[in-house]
């Protein structure tokens, strides 16, 4: 399915504020997800995740059984857009921790970075147990049906996750965003707040949720989340670039008037 004029021009902020800067080492109020099992890059830089999948790749060497040296190290390659490697050690986790729902789950997302989304559906698909349904696996099937440009099924998804796990708020976080992807902010903002109440909220969501407040211009609060997760000059240098963004190409209002 084509991407609508909408959600092209929303991605290609999103895209912007990703990248914008790099030259000067600028943060952006976007996300790159989890690194590992045990801890989160919310604030790592590109060098970080090099290091990180240089450290994890010595560890997959020494034991490429081990599951945490699987998902450590594909989740970092992944992050760091070796999508192909990635792919390729997860194919060998799954051989090695048969039935093991997380792998699944990391080996569809690794799939839907590549750009095989329909193999990642079936890898994903093809693990969830209907007696024995697993919210993680729910959850990344959300994440890729949004990547398709199916924002029905995606959130159907995300709520049999929540029926699941009705506390996680990852999955609210990704329901956001999939609101977000269609220019439904105000139901992206009232989602995420109701992901930073919960008691697994991360950095991650706490800046996306400035990433919406700013797209609608309401800078203050956004600002003053912001602060909350960088130092005061890195949040002001986040708002001010959302602004300028904002300003000269006027994206998010011309997303907003189409589709």
């Amino acid at each position: 399915m084509l991407l609508s004029v909408r959600r092209s021009a929303l991605l290609a902020l999103l895209l912007a504020l990703a990248t914008a800067g790099c030259a000067n080492n600028r943060p952006v109020l976007t996300t790159r997800g989890d690194v590992s099992v045990t801890g989160s890059v919310d604030r790592m830089t590109d060098a970080q995740l090099a290091g990180a999948a240089t450290a994890w790749g010595q560890r997959y060497d020494a034991d490429p059984k081990n599951r945490t040296n699987i998902l450590n190290y594909a989740a970092a390659l992944r992050l760091g857009g070796r999508t192909d490697q990635a792919v390729a050690v997860l194919e060998k986790g799954m051989v090695a921790s048969q039935n093991d729902p997380e792998m699944s789950a990391a080996y569809g997302k690794a799939l839907a970075a590549n750009g095989n989304f329909d193999q990642a559906l079936r890898v994903i698909r093809q693990t969830q147990r209907p007696d024995r349904p697993d919210w993680k696996l729910y959850s990344a099937e959300g994440a890729i049906l949004d990547q398709q440009g199916n924002p029905a099924e995606a959130r159907a998804a995300y709520q049999k996750a929540l029926q699941i796990a009705p506390s996680e708020a990852s999955v609210y976080n990704n329901l956001a965003l999939s609101y977000l992807l269609t220019g439904d902010v105000a139901n992206a903002e009232k989602t995420l707040r109701q992901a930073v109440a919960l008691p697994g909220t991360t950095s991650r969501i706490r800046q996306n949720l400035a990433l919406v407040l700013g797209l609608q211009g309401k800078f203050k609060e956004a600002d003053a989340i912001a602060r909350q997760e960088l130092d005061p000059a890195q949040a002001e240098t986040n708002v001010a670039y959302l602004k300028s963004m904002l300003s000269q190409t006027n994206t998010w209002k011309e997303a907003r008037k189409q589709g």
